[in-house]
């Protein structure tokens, strides 16, 4: 096979149709490990606005690696995955106190850091320092199976996929041809209505001359999504503050700041669970009022129904019992924590009507004592 023709075709097209991205002209390794992060599992677009955002407010590793938990997980805020968010800081730590400051140039030391495995060290090594190492992304791997009629799925074929990204590599150019290779895949070779009449590879790809183009790569069986009602309390206190706690280290959304609530049980009210709820996860007795939004949202591998109801304080001392923190907020302060995007919603539905209902016992009471 002319694995030069390949190179060539790719690069001459690159040259022509390559995306202008921020990060693709910098020299700075560190930069581009922060692009390498947030490109996974994330378009490109979504990334543009974090990236240069995250650089303007932590324009080196040492940067990085000094910053605080919560001022990463805000900076990372809406962008999704946010393990990527805990990888990259605990990656950096590392490389500022074990390396000097210098991300390692080997792959196989580089694989070993939190957050980074064999294509985001490809990203990483071949745009950086421009060695001849290969990637492997979801666009790849749909580029690769359509131009070699490879009639495995990827996920079972990871070995042969990983042989041809290596062959095609340009091992003069490895950061230039694996960019040109993502565009292909993100601009020309797409899941649905591949553009074979725009694709540098159109002479020599296996699938469009077979006519398979469209039934590659073959998918899996799709899984079924599953659902989840989650009961949620905005709970005031006597101040006008509403409770926010800290999820836990570790797990989904892990170390971001949420309104309590959890799972409605099987034959469970929605009141019933977010009372339920915050007295499991704080000790804390709470009225449930008035409903507030309810908030459908979907994660890769999970869609949640969040039911919001107003929540009023009764009794009880705070007790860290199913989180790792706690804070009675004022409103307009909630903007200096970081939250999931899906308590987003919640926090715009309090700012168009910040007063909450209180029950009229309550309310009498907070007259009296103002």
């Amino acid at each position: 096979m002319d694995w030069q023709w390949f190179r060539t075709q790719l690069l001459t097209w690159y040259g022509e149709y390559g995306r202008d991205l921020p990060w693709r002209p910098t020299a700075d390794p560190y930069a581009v490990l922060v692009s390498e992060f947030m490109l996974q599992q994330t378009q490109v677009m979504t990334v543009i606005p974090y990236y240069q955002r995250w650089l303007k407010q932590l324009p080196t590793l040492a940067d990085c690696a000094q910053a605080q938990r919560q001022d990463i997980f805000k900076l990372w805020e809406g962008l999704g995955y946010y393990r990527r968010a805990e990888y990259l800081h605990q990656t950096c730590q590392m490389i500022m106190y074990n390396y000097g400051g210098n991300i390692p140039q080997e792959l196989a030391i580089l694989i070993t850091l939190p957050g980074i495995g064999r294509t985001t060290a490809g990203g990483i090594l071949s745009h950086a320092f421009n060695l001849p190492l290969p990637i492997l992304d979801g666009n790849v791997q749909r580029v690769l199976s359509r131009l070699f009629a490879l009639t495995t799925p990827p996920n079972r074929n990871q070995k042969q996929l990983w042989h041809y990204s290596q062959a095609l590599l340009d091992p003069d150019q490895p950061g230039r041809f694996n960019q040109a290779l993502m565009d292909v895949g993100a601009g020309v070779c797409l899941p649905k209505v591949p553009h074979c009449g725009r694709c540098p590879w159109q002479n020599g790809c296996m699938g469009e001359q077979t006519q398979q183009q469209h039934t590659l790569p073959v998918r899996e069986p799709a899984k079924e999504i599953p659902h989840r009602t989650i009961g949620v309390g905005v709970i005031w206190n006597a101040q006008g503050q509403v409770l926010i706690d800290q999820r836990p280290s570790t797990g989904l959304l892990a170390n971001l700041w949420e309104f309590p609530g959890g799972k409605v049980e099987p034959g469970e009210s929605v009141p019933d669970c977010i009372r339920r709820e915050i007295q499991e996860e704080l000790a804390l007795d709470i009225r449930v009022g008035a409903h507030l939004i309810t908030v459908n949202h979907r994660y890769t591998h999970l869609r949640v129904t969040l039911v919001v109801h107003h929540g009023f304080y009764q009794s009880g001392i705070p007790e860290l019992r199913g989180c790792q923190a706690y804070a009675w907020v004022e409103l307009r302060d909630l903007s200096e924590y970081p939250f999931p995007q899906a308590n987003h919603k919640i926090i715009q539905a309090l700012a168009t009507s910040p007063s909450p209902p209180w029950p009229l016992e309550m309310a009498e009471g907070r007259v009296q004592s103002e």
